[in-house]
């Protein structure tokens, strides 16, 4: 019936849909109020949460109509008094258009907290939310054998694996979510195994090339009163859990295996988040590239998730929530929450693995996967070549780089020099002389060393003492894809 994102957004209109995002229904419903538009009708039904008549379901879904929608458990009776002839027909769950650039999906999963009007019971299963479109969005997707998705809920990962995998398999503990995630997968015409169990258990023994998952990362007090929604609570203290699953990776990667997670941290005070991260991946053999996207004080996460499960300021039950969370991070030393994506590959040989974690908080290329997928390629090449064969290989400036000089009027020389990257994490790399000479004469002809070469001519200085102060510089503008 044409339930598409784009119609969506021309029936809603961008103020609507901007509210949407916010969480706020209001503008949506008088957008849509009246109307017997096809995709209002089934946006007010599944998206907002409202009562709809029977006949304009009728005319919506003229084959199905509203009976067979009452068949398939889709909605309920909208007074509530099981009388399915009153006229007015409610929905029973979230169904909703999502969609790639490519790609067209519907997905299914249980009514949001803004169409139920209420805290949200424990064993809600989430639809699209920000956690699983960010992690969609990072996701690299080359062409492989088998993927992997942990923690499917819905199986919003399961739809984009598909498209790139031949074979994909997805876990999760909650028997509720895999029968959405089945429903969600039959509707788009997209097959894959779903096993029930915790994690990596339903996996034990096997490895696959890819492995994605937005695991239940909420760091929850373990307090009684407190709720523990199956789709954000794995059951563990802290960011064990998080910490668990990386380090059990490994076993079920192949060599040259990638996988990506979402993941928050906790930090006491003076603790340095690139030495708490780095910890979990002592031991493990795997190439970990993390980036920390936003750090939360205590009062700020515990008011995210305490609002997130439906408990907003002046309901019953926030306060006492909002203190469960103040207490258990004061009894633990806990002064901030770190958030990021976690990105780890089995090396292929033997050799030792690399750790990068950098912070970036700024906006981002979107989808930004094969910018991911090119970063881990140039930190493998940089782990697997030294010094020498960095220096021997001709370099060129990405198309989507520019350069800043900034100085005070009337000066002749700049202040700062900085290279920007227009696309991938859109990095800004500060450069000194030498290194704004190197990068200016990149353009894939000749080499590093000739180019340190012509530079010791132009400043009078060694050709060694020029490699040794550009090398630090040229390592970063790879390793980010600003050279290629």
């Amino acid at each position: 019936m044409g339930y598409t994102v784009d119609a969506l957004a021309q029936v809603l209109g961008p103020v609507a849909v901007a509210a949407l995002h916010r969480e706020q229904p209001l503008p949506a419903l008088r957008a849509t109020e009246g109307s017997s538009d096809p995709v209002a009708v089934l946006c007010r039904l599944f998206a907002l949460g409202s009562a709809v008549r029977r006949e304009l379901l009728d005319a919506a879904l003229p084959r199905l109509g509203s009976a067979g929608l009452l068949r398939l458990g889709l909605v309920a009776d909208g007074d509530g008094n099981g009388d399915d002839d009153d006229g007015v027909l409610v929905a029973a769950c979230d169904l909703r258009p999502y969609a790639t650039e490519r790609e067209l999906w519907w997905v299914v999963s249980d009514r949001s907290e803004m169409a139920s009007g209420g805290p949200l019971p424990t064993d809600h299963v989430l639809g699209i939310g920000g956690a699983s479109t960010t992690l969609a969005r990072w996701a690299p997707r080359p062409r492989v054998e088998r993927a992997l998705d942990i923690g499917t809920g819905s199986g919003v990962q399961v739809l984009h694996l598909a498209g790139h995998a031949a074979h994909v398999v997805a876990t999760d503990l909650s028997e509720r979510a895999l029968e959405f995630a089945r429903f969600t997968l039959a509707l788009n015409g997209v097959d894959a195994e779903l096993r029930a169990g915790s994690l990596l258990e339903p996996v034990a023994g096997e490895q696959f090339d890819l492995v994605v998952s937005n695991p239940p990362f909420v760091i929850t007090p373990r307090r009684t009163g407190v709720p523990l929604y199956e789709y954000r609570d794995g059951g563990r203290a802290g960011d064990a859990l998080v910490e668990g699953l990386v380090r059990g990776l490994r076993e079920h990667l192949r060599p040259g295996g990638t996988a990506q997670l979402l993941a928050n941290w906790e930090l006491r005070a003076g603790e340095d988040w690139t030495e708490h991260v780095g910890a979990w991946f002592a031991g493990t053999g795997l190439d970990a590239w993390v980036v920390q996207r936003e750090e939360q004080d205590v009062a700020d996460y515990a008011e995210t998730w305490t609002g997130d499960g439906g408990h907003q300021p002046g309901s019953a039950g926030f306060e006492e929530l909002y203190a469960a969370w103040l207490d258990d991070f004061a009894e633990r030393g806990v002064e901030r929450l770190g958030f990021g994506v976690v990105t780890v590959r089995r090396p292929r040989t033997g050799r030792e693995p690399w750790l990068d974690l950098m912070d970036v908080r700024g906006p981002v290329a979107s989808p930004l996967g094969p910018a991911v997928l090119a970063g881990l390629e140039a930190r493998t090449w940089l782990a697997e070549h030294g010094d020498d064969e960095l220096l021997d290989t001709p370099w060129q400036v990405a198309d989507d780089v520019t350069e800043d000089r900034i100085g005070r009027p009337g000066d002749p020389d700049p202040q700062v020099i900085q290279v920007r990257q227009g696309g991938g994490l859109r990095r800004t790399v500060r450069l000194d002389t030498l290194a704004a000479g190197l990068v200016g004469a990149c353009d894939g002809e000749l080499t590093a060393r000739q180019l340190c070469s012509g530079l010791a001519v132009l400043t009078e200085q060694p050709a060694h003492q020029v490699e040794r102060a550009v090398l630090p510089t040229l390592r970063e503008l790879v390793k980010d894809g600003l050279l290629r």
